[in-house]
């Protein structure tokens, strides 16, 4: 961190016709944010021009960042990846506006792997046209999990004290069942479980499991993978001390508003989580990357061409992703700052007491 209360951010521009810089001009526009942290975007002052013209509310005055030692802490920071020019074309779906977004993003995850931000908030990208050579994933999560490769990660869902994690992703609803192994629920428990610890600081986090069929599966009647798969990694995962509940159906789960009980809910595909999310959520969601060695969170929406470039982008989402990087940051290092070297902690007088115990014994 550049100082111990303000970590630095750094912000992917996502595609350059969608709504992503809307909202980061949008959200920056209020200076009490640079209170709170230091921002860097990542993209280029041609496209911030550009898209400043169009907000009509607040004021967004950046500075050019050159090097990272040397960033303004009280102003936000601009940090150029490309100096072309660059068509830009609110609401179109096009090669370049992808290709551009990829270059910010890299140049951002670059950063981040050289600890020069101490984490990523990522505006929206279109999976279309970031395929390319360099960039063949279907979204952010893949890309992260490769390139710090960390053994696993979660897609994490988070509003307030509402979260929904995903066993499976963007995949086909027809590969689903296939992707649902004891080992990959356990694997997403195991992750869910330390970053609700560690990142959230809940010390017995409560995980709820959905099943996979309707009614989660009555029994073996609508299919087994309730019986022989989701049910074994969960009696698994209450051997390994985690409070792990379920499998719940997931209409009367939601219907009941048992998500209420819990610290975070299992879903196992992507739209059985995130409808009841999306609808519950207010549309302040935040899209969390658990298990990475890093921070990185996202708006719970996509790029909205039907609205680019026209001021009508909420930004709610987006800030509410800025405020949950820079708590996981804090949390994060007052998490590992407690449990390093827990001895030292100790006042000489407490360890007078263990010695003379030591003795009587």
């Amino acid at each position: 961190m550049s100082t111990a209360s303000k970590p630095v951010i750094g912000i992917s521009c996502g595609d350059l016709n969608g709504i992503g810089m809307e909202l980061i001009i949008k959200t920056f526009s209020d200076n009490r944010l640079m209170d709170l942290c230091t921002p860097v975007i990542f993209a280029s002052n041609k496209v911030v021009n550009f898209y400043r013209k169009s907000i009509t509310d607040g004021t967004f005055n950046y500075e050019i960042a050159k090097e990272f030692d040397k960033l303004s802490h009280r102003r936000i920071n601009v940090f150029n990846c490309w100096e072309e020019e660059v068509a830009i074309q609110p609401g179109e779906l096009t090669e370049s506006a992808g290709k551009y977004a990829i270059i910010s993003l890299q140049s951002a995850v670059a950063a981040l792997k050289q600890k020069q931000i101490d984490g990523l908030v990522t505006a929206p990208i279109h999976k279309k046209n970031i395929q390319s050579a360099e960039f063949n994933f279907p979204g952010h999560t893949p890309y992260l999990k490769q390139i710090f490769n960390a053994k696993d990660v979660v897609m994490m869902l988070c509003a307030g004290d509402f979260r929904v994690a995903l066993v499976t992703e963007h995949i086909p609803v027809s590969e689903v069942a296939a992707q649902i192994t004891k080992a990959s629920i356990l694997s997403k428990l195991q992750i869910i479980h330390k970053s609700l610890q560690r990142d959230f600081g809940i010390d017995r986090p409560r995980i709820a499991v959905l099943g996979l069929n309707p009614h989660a599966g009555d029994e073996g009647l609508i299919g087994p993978e309730e019986e022989t798969i989701i049910k074994p990694a969960i009696k698994e995962a209450r051997n390994s001390n985690m409070l792990v509940v379920g499998p719940y159906s997931a209409d009367a789960f939601f219907a009941r508003n048992q998500q209420k009980q819990f610290d975070a809910v299992l879903a196992m595909y992507h739209d059985q989580g995130l409808i009841p999310f999306k609808a519950l959520a207010s549309g302040e969601g935040v899209n969390y990357t658990a298990g990475l060695p890093v921070i990185r969170t996202s708006p719970d929406h996509g790029v909205a061409f039907d609205i680019a470039g026209k001021d009508r982008a909420d930004n709610s989402s987006f800030l509410a992703s800025i405020f949950g990087c820079i708590d996981i940051i804090n949390q994060r290092l007052a998490f590992d700052e407690n449990r390093s070297n827990p001895l030292q902690k100790l006042k000489p007088e407490v360890f007078a007491r263990m010695e003379d115990e030591d003795i009587r014994e």
